[in-house]
């Protein structure tokens, strides 16, 4: 590229002035015959040293321009590179913008995300908290109702044992009368009211006749001492009662050779012992 622009000097006029100067010294050395003196010598030495400095002067000249030319080409490429440059930086200088607008809008992103995520944490904490006493009130409540269902449970086990009570009162009284009669109507009036409590789970037992004596089912009639351990039943004075095969209250029996009660009455106000259900029984089976 440098040679194909670089200047040209014609070189013919120094190579002419050369060759005049080279015949001229040439032309004084043949006119003394080769014998120089100190002044021919000196202007044959002028001649040929003028000559020398005219053949190399344009290739001087034609060398210096030639560098000139290149230092040229080679600013001319540092210019276009610093262009280039220029235009790298422009490129930086707005892809640094655009990254910075890019920051600045994650940064608003993160901001928000924050306070959306602050502002959920806020909401679910008030929502857990509203929660939480919703169930304590409503645990509360229940524990309420339940309360009245194992009351109302209690107080209608203790009714309907009484009314079997009695019911068992007005049998065995049947029974000691000997009439054949109300033996019968009065039993079936008491097993239909027993087959309506065992469908609630209440279910009532006696002890027969002859049957030995158990602490655990049992309960001995008059005084609190313990039985001998081959007591045997004579007859039984009042129900027992299991409600969902738990045990309510044992049957209370007299023993043989122990004197009979004086007449027959309600079973409940013997000994002030059989007058109430103990509640702890019917609320281990409460829902």
């Amino acid at each position: 590229m440098s040679d194909s622009i670089a200047p040209k000097l014609s070189k013919w006029p120094f190579l002419l002035g050369d060759a005049l100067l080279l015949g001229m010294a040439f032309f004084i050395a043949w006119q003394c015959n080769f014998a120089l003196g100190r002044w021919e010598m000196a202007f044959v030495v002028l001649c040929v040293a003028g000559g020398a400095v005219l053949g190399i002067v344009p290739f001087l000249i034609e060398y210096d321009a030639l560098i000139k030319v290149t230092e040229a080409n080679a600013l001319t490429s540092v210019v276009s590179q610093l262009k280039d440059l220029e235009g790298i930086a422009a490129q930086i200088s707005g892809a640094t913008s655009r990254w910075q607008d890019a920051q600045d809008a994650a940064d608003k992103t993160s901001r928000a995300a924050g306070e959306i995520a602050e502002r959920l944490t806020t909401e679910a904490r008030a929502f857990t908290e509203f929660m939480q006493r919703a169930n304590d009130s409503e645990r509360a409540n229940l524990r309420l109702e339940v309360e009245k269902l194992r009351r109302a449970e209690s107080e209608w086990l203790q009714v309907l044992v009484r009314v079997l009570d009695h019911v068992y009162a007005l049998h065995l009284g049947a029974v000691r009368s000997g009439q054949p009669n109300l033996i019968e109507q009065l039993g079936n009036f008491q097993n239909a009211c027993r087959d309506a409590a065992r469908r609630i789970g209440l279910t009532p037992f006696t002890a027969s006749e002859s049957e030995p004596f158990d602490a655990r089912r049992h309960q001995r009639a008059g005084n609190g001492a313990p039985p001998p351990a081959d007591a045997v039943i004579a007859e039984t004075l009042a129900t027992g009662y299991t409600f969902q095969g738990q045990l309510l209250r044992p049957a209370l029996v007299r023993l043989r050779g122990e004197a009979a009660p004086g007449a027959p009455g309600t079973p409940n106000v013997q000994d002030g012992q059989q007058s109430s259900l103990p509640l702890d029984a019917s609320e281990s089976k409460s829902p």
